[in-house]
């Protein structure tokens, strides 16, 4: 499993883990699609902000490997803001390789990249 050196491991001030610090022994928790409702709490949506905007600084629009980014976390933004970046795609790999979709990004998260999506 591929560690994201430099990634934060968590949301400044949360409990929100952005990073696992080592492989599930039972094995790989698949990454799913979640649906994010309206109704969600703030502290939840500025963990997605807060994210997806470490993927941004990190990686930019070019694929990286999941490696040690937490499946939950993920989930929230894939199928939308974070992509699939081959074909076939396994969710429940640690090498599977993955992208952000930056014009969906723009609009699902306007305020927290204003000057970085120049």
């Amino acid at each position: 499993m591929l560690k994201h050196r430099g990634f934060p491991g968590r949301l400044s001030g949360t409990d929100f883990q952005f990073v696992i610090r080592r492989p599930n022994p039972k094995g790989v928790t698949p990454i799913i699609k979640r649906e994010r409702f309206r109704d969600r709490r703030p502290a939840d949506r500025r963990a997605d902000a807060g994210f997806m905007q470490a993927l941004w600084e990190q990686f930019g629009d070019q694929p990286f490997e999941r490696g040690n980014l937490d499946a939950g976390r993920l989930s929230w933004l894939f199928g939308r803001e974070v992509i699939p970046a081959e074909d076939p795609f396994d969710p429940a790999s640690y090498d599977a390789l993955l992208m952000i979709d930056v014009d969906v990004a723009r609009i699902s998260f306007p305020d927290a990249f204003e000057e970085d999506w120049a």
